[in-house]
Parts: structure tokens; sequence; C-alpha cells
């Protein structure tokens, strides 16, 4: 009886294990998604390997590149990014990053990380989400949708910012600059550290798929943070341990909705 009850557990730790490999997200979370005239200036981002929903953390290293466009100009951030700690849902400090950014002009900013791949064993791949967050500065609504030219982004066809709940939400998702379609796209919301108990499974990721011109739509039913990621396999390979392995591309972008009082 013993053996059978080991062997359990042994399987659920392997499901469970899988369950969250299944789950990475990079992540950007901004102080705040629209900066109004009479707020400070000052914004404040967080740069997260996480499992957003579960709040369960990962250690990050420093990205391979860290920049905004705005105003259809680019500026590399990376230098002033910081080394710092957090604690996820179980007590573990994890490395992550943090980032101040002081808006000088109007208009749209958009917040662009390429991370180092990441090794994930449980799946036998590589990692590299190529992340994205709107931010709005002083209401001028230009440039929400441009592209960075990630090698895989996810371009908003709708507005990504001043959403409100249960707000319809569309994007296509694009490699090397062009639409693909079919592509799965994970759906998470961000607890914020809070212990969330879903009714199943499968609750915690959302899966949509981009149609066949590469877009996807969805409602977000509740007020905070919610990360897309649209999945797919880069057609390069990467060595660990002297084998190939795939590499995972993931094109990521926040969004924040509120609820209407």
């Amino acid at each position: 009886m013993k053996k059978i009850n080991l062997m359990f557990y042994t399987v659920a730790a392997t499901l469970l294990i899988s369950s969250q490999a299944l789950a990475h997200f990079q992540m950007i979370i901004p102080s705040d998604d629209m900066v109004k005239q009479t707020e400070s200036r000052s914004l404040d981002l967080d740069l997260l390997f996480w499992h957003p929903y579960e709040g369960i953390g990962m250690n990050m290293v420093k990205p391979v590149k860290f920049g905004v466009i705005a105003n259809g100009q680019s500026q590399d951030l990376l230098a002033s990014l910081k080394a710092s700690k957090r604690k996820d849902i179980e007590g573990n400090a994890m490395d992550t990053f943090e980032a101040k950014y002081k808006f000088k002009r109007p208009g749209d900013h958009i917040f662009y990380v390429e991370p180092q791949p990441y090794w994930e064993p449980a799946e036998e791949s590589f990692i590299v989400h190529y992340t994205k967050v709107v931010v709005n500065g002083f209401g001028m609504e230009e440039g929400w949708d441009e592209e960075v030219g990630l090698k895989t982004e996810v371009v908003p066809l709708t507005r990504p910012y001043g959403l409100w709940t249960n707000n319809v939400f569309q994007a296509v998702v694009k490699v090397n600059g062009k639409p693909k379609p079919f592509s799965e796209v994970e759906v998470e919301y961000y607890a914020e550290g809070k212990q969330v108990n879903p009714p199943a499974d499968p609750m915690i990721t959302q899966v949509v798929k981009a149609d066949a011109n590469g877009v996807f739509t969805y409602a977000m039913p509740k007020a905070g943070w919610w990360g897309f990621a649209a999945l797919n396999e880069d057609d390069k390979t990467m060595t660990h341990d002297g084998k190939d392995y795939p590499v995972e591309i993931g094109a990521v972008l926040w969004v924040r909705t509120h609820d209407m009082k």
C-alpha cells in the first residue's frame, strides 16, 4: 500500500511540475498604465519571471535587451535595471529586476524586454519570451500599435490601456514581422501574490488560438493585469550539455483592466 501511495505522489509531483512548466510568463509590470498630467511623472517597472496566477517565482538573470519606444524613437534602458529580490507565494526569495523611468513628453510608451534563454528541463527546451507593456503618457493616444521589431510580438488591435473589465481584447501574433496563423495563446491573470483557488487546474491558464490571420480575441473577466503569451517554436535550436534542443519563442503582452464604478 505504501508503494502505491509513493508512486501516486511521485506521478502527482511530476504532473504538477509539468503544468507549472507550461505556464512560464516573462513579466513587465509598471506602477501605472496611464500616467496623467496631474500625477508623478516617475514610473516604477518590475521585471519578473513568474507563474502569475499561482504566484510561484523563478530566478531571472539580466536580460539581453530592455528599452522603450516612444514618439517613434527607441531608447536603451538596460543600464537602468537594478537587481532585486521578491518573495513568491511560497516564501522563496527570487531574483528579479526593477527600473525607474521618468516621462518627459506625452504619447504612448512601449516598454520591452528580451530575456536570456531559459532552460526548462521538464519540457526539454529553451524558453525566450519577448515581452511588452504599453503605458500612456498624459492622454496623448499615439503609438500603442507600433511594432518594436522583436523576433516575435503581439501587436494590439485593441488599444491596450483604458480597458474596462470584460472588454474584448484583440491582437495579431507576428513572427519575424509576419502574422502567424493559428498560434496558441496562453492567458493568465496576475494574482499579485494573493492566494487564488481555481475550481480546476485548466482555469489557471486560459488557452485561445489565433485565426488564419494570426488574430486572437479574449474578454478579461476581472480587474487587474492580464498576460497574453503567444507561443511558437523557433527555426533555430540551442545546445545544452552537448545536445541540440528546440526553442520556444513567446510573444508576451501585458494589459490592465479596471472596474467601472
